[in-house]
């Protein structure tokens, strides 16, 4: 069979082309939020790479809303997403399934009041102004804060602001309060002090937590990738978890979450402090992916609809999350 230079020129170019595919198919964004949490530890020596074979992009978000839109347009595959905007996409027919339970929000997320604004108890916020990101598992936890001490909606001032607007507005004195996470939380506290957290709130009926969300022909067709980047998620948390006092400011991992985020070692430590992260065997527990995560997403639906934040809530949400992989990653 004669070769001509035409014919090796346009194999080669379908070669080259052929490899492209390959790379890109390889290549996921990953979307997150950018606060505290040890899989950062991981994402900085490239442990998720290594385990899945992916080249990834980490994509940060400013809230849950955007992650919702990213992955119903496609744009991200596997992203980390609140309870709160979770349910209202689930709700709203977003294709994903929560696969992994990040982290159970503790102090991590406060409500601060501002000092000078004249608020001591929860019935000095009437009439002030409260700044949060709305939408967010802080709103939730404020609406949930505010129904159990009896307060209206509509006896305070609830302020839309991603949080380098709540930041900005708190050192020029236009907000009161405001109910936010790390690393903004401990910047209001230099002029502020606490009143409840997520935490609090938790166990007075309104849970919130970050969880891990993918796309669901995406976790179908890649499945023993998703049980690798799962296994180094819980191998990171139950080193945290069981070791806490080894992840100091000295500490290795500490150090690279700091520089991931761009601040110091010291407030890392006291930030990683503010959750819980569960390991591999309480992922699937009772508590979370067993049953757990499904009915807080329902409570909170059920919770958003009666505030008009979504338009209906589902019967169940059990269809939105997939524990098969989380057991094959816990199997001994």
């Amino acid at each position: 069979m004669k070769t001509t230079m035409k014919t090796l020129l346009v194999g080669a170019t379908i070669s080259l082309t052929l490899a492209g595919q390959a790379w890109a198919q390889k290549k996921v964004i990953i979307g997150n939020f950018g606060d505290p949490a040890p899989y950062e530890a991981a994402a900085a020596d490239g442990r998720f790479e290594k385990a899945t074979g992916w080249t990834i992009e980490w994509r940060k978000f400013g809230s849950g809303a955007e992650v919702n839109a990213a992955m119903a347009s496609g744009a991200v595959v596997i992203s980390e997403l609140g309870s709160v905007p979770l349910a209202a996409g689930a709700s709203q027919g977003v294709d994903y399934q929560l696969f992994l339970i990040g982290k159970a929000i503790g102090a991590s997320e406060s409500l601060i009041t501002r000092n000078g604004s004249g608020i001591e108890k929860p019935a000095d916020l009437k009439g002030k102004k409260i700044a949060v990101p709305v939408g967010s598992t802080a709103h939730f936890s404020l609406m949930g804060a505010l129904k159990n001490w009896g307060i209206s909606e509509k006896d305070v001032q609830v302020i839309g602001m991603s949080p380098p607007e709540i930041n900005a507005a708190w050192s020029q004195n236009a907000v009161d309060a405001a109910f936010i996470w790390e690393p903004v939380q401990s910047k209001l506290r230099a002029n502020g002090k606490l009143m409840t957290t997520a935490g609090d709130v938790g166990k007075a009926g309104y849970p919130t937590f970050n969880g891990w969300v993918v796309n669901t022909k995406f976790a179908a067709e890649n499945r023993a990738a998703m049980i690798g980047f799962i296994k180094v998620m819980n191998d990171v948390n139950a080193s945290y978890t069981k070791n806490k006092a080894q992840w100091n400011a000295d500490s290795a991992p500490v150090k690279a979450i700091a520089a991931r985020l761009g601040t110091t070692p010291k407030e890392i430590v006291a930030d990683l402090d503010g959750a819980t992260y569960p390991d591999g065997e309480e992922q699937i527990t009772a508590e979370w992916l067993g049953g757990g995560a499904a009915k807080f997403m329902k409570l909170t639906a059920d919770f958003l609809k009666s505030a008009g934040r979504i338009n209906a809530s589902a019967d169940s949400y059990a269809k939105f999350v997939n524990a098969d992989m989380a057991k094959a990653a816990a199997a001994k």
